[in-house]
């Protein structure tokens, strides 16, 4: 099965994203995308009807070859499509505090989704963090009236300092929001053809124009607290408890060592545990082989190149991997890339 480069450039507007930055454009994408423009996220593997990814080689959309091939999807073939997202993200100001809720949430309207998700961090700025999970003297009621009254939320937020290399998963539930000078990227499930739904709590009592600019006579972004509150789970561990089961701590890769393959969460020996996501990290120099994989994976270089056969994928790429029953050699020059599938 040949991998599929995909197209650059599929990337939100500052106006939907405006707590954005210029690290994906200038360091990740060396300026092959437009530098000057704020931009928050880049959908780098998208099969939904939000900001679909396109091939590399034409205009296909990603969703459209799957569907003429739906073999490429392995066991997501009974889905009719795959429901792996998977976008980077660079925050150079705080992300909103928010939640997503289980696909049974009674709420959801007809082709929503839930949206599990997990964060792998490429860059952190010193003393960056992510607000992750309730702190242990939260309640519903403290929450509540925190927002009502326009307090500062994070207050009643566990943060985490992070730093190159630390995993995170964000379970349906679990309120968060990436702090400012964090680059991520976030592999995602959403069910295919439905839209990922994201409740927010607050967003910093900030206001903006219509261009996506700070600015105190504008309008403030919609919040969703009714939801929001009744999506949260309140009986969740806190503290070290929480983190256990929801951080991996996997260290700045070895770029000039060892081709290496670890595994993170959701695949056979990762630390976490996940029923929505697989995700792994493959790093260093020299030749290496990837198990055969029964799903369409995403791998999506951060550092260096990773050649597949004879496809060339350079920092700032993606590449979808078609399901296959065969091993997969890969070459490493000084990489490091990220894979995921959904489950």
């Amino acid at each position: 099965m040949i991998p599929l480069l995909l197209a650059e450039g599929n990337v939100t507007s500052p106006a939907r994203t405006p707590w954005g930055g210029h690290r994906i454009a200038r360091v990740l994408k060396h300026g092959r995308i437009d530098e000057h423009v704020r931009i928050g996220e880049s959908w780098e593997l998208s099969a939904g009807p939000e900001l679909p990814s396109r091939l590399d080689t034409d205009a296909r959309t990603l969703a459209d070859v799957l569907g003429a091939a739906p073999a490429l999807l392995g066991r997501e073939a009974s889905r009719g499509g795959t429901a792996l997202l998977v976008k980077v993200l660079d925050a150079a100001e705080p992300l909103s505090v928010q939640i997503h809720p289980s696909d049974d949430y009674a709420r959801l309207a007809e082709g929503e989704s839930g949206k599990p998700e997990s964060w792998y961090v490429e860059h952190a700025e010193e003393g960056a963090g992510i607000f992750l999970g309730l702190a242990p003297h939260a309640t519903r009621d403290a929450v509540a009236r925190a927002i009502a009254e326009g307090e500062d939320l994070s207050a009643l937020l566990s943060f985490v300092p992070v730093s190159e290399g630390d995993f995170v998963l964000v379970q349906a539930g679990t309120p968060h929001a990436i702090g400012a000078g964090v680059t991520l990227v976030e592999p995602q499930r959403v069910l295919p053809g439905r839209r990922g739904v994201t409740y927010r709590y607050w967003d910093w009592n900030r206001r903006y124009d219509a261009d996506g600019r700070v600015d105190p006579k504008g309008a403030p972004r919609a919040l969703h607290v009714d939801d929001a509150l009744a999506v949260t789970d309140w009986s969740a561990p806190r503290g070290d408890a929480f983190l256990a089961r929801a951080r991996r701590r996997a260290g700045a890769p070895e770029l000039a060592g060892a081709p290496r393959l670890e595994a993170l969460a959701g695949a056979r020996d990762a630390a976490l545990t996940s029923d929505a996501l697989e995700v792994w990290r493959v790093s260093g120099t020299g030749a290496l082989v990837l198990p055969p994989h029964d799903a369409l994976r995403s791998i999506t270089v951060l550092a260096g190149r990773v050649e597949i056969g004879d496809l060339e994928i350079v920092q700032g790429r993606t590449a979808a991997l078609p399901a296959t029953r065969d091993a997969q050699p890969i070459t490493l020059d000084r990489a490091c890339a990220i894979l995921a599938s959904a489950l």
